[in-house]
C-alpha cells in the first residue's frame, strides 16, 4: 500500500516563511513526478509546483520566485518552501505523486491528506 504523509503546515503572517514535506511510503516504489497542490475555499484545486526524478521542476506563475519545491529521492520526500507569503496562499495544500510499483507498468496518482496553511495580513 502506497502512503503520502505531509507535515508542515500551520498559521504564519505575511512576509513570514514556511516548510512543507511529504514522505511516500510503500514497497518498490518507482516514482516520477512529485507535486503540490492547493486548493483555497470555493476554487479548484490548482497546481503549485512540480519537480521530476531528475530535479526538473516547474512552478505556477504566483509562486514563482518565492516557492521553492525540491525532493530526496532516497527518502521518498518532496519539499515546498514557502518564502514571502501572502493572504492569497491561504489553502489546504496536497502533496502528489506519480508512481510505479517495481514489476508493474501503471503508473498511478497518489494524494497527500492534506495540511492547512493559513497566511495572516
Amino acid at each position: 500500500q502506497v502512503q503520502l504523509v505531509e507535515s508542515g503546515g500551520g498559521l504564519v503572517q505575511a512576509g513570514e516563511s514556511l516548510g512543507l514535506s511529504c514522505a511516500a511510503s510503500g514497497s518498490g516504489l518507482i516514482i516520477n513526478d512529485m507535486g503540490w497542490y492547493r486548493q483555497a475555499p470555493g476554487k479548484q484545486r490548482e497546481l503549485v509546483a512540480v519537480i521530476g526524478s531528475d530535479g526538473t521542476s516547474n512552478y505556477a506563475d504566483s509562486v514563482k520566485g518565492r516557492f521553492t519545491i525540491s525532493r530526496d529521492n532516497a527518502k521518498n520526500t518532496v519539499y515546498l518552501q514557502m518564502n514571502s507569503a501572502t493572504p492569497d496562499d491561504t489553502a489546504v495544500y496536497y502533496c502528489n505523486a506519480r508512481i510505479r510499483r517495481l514489476l508493474s507498468v501503471r503508473v498511478n496518482d497518489y494524494w497527500g491528506q492534506g495540511t492547512q496553511v493559513t497566511v495572516s495580513s
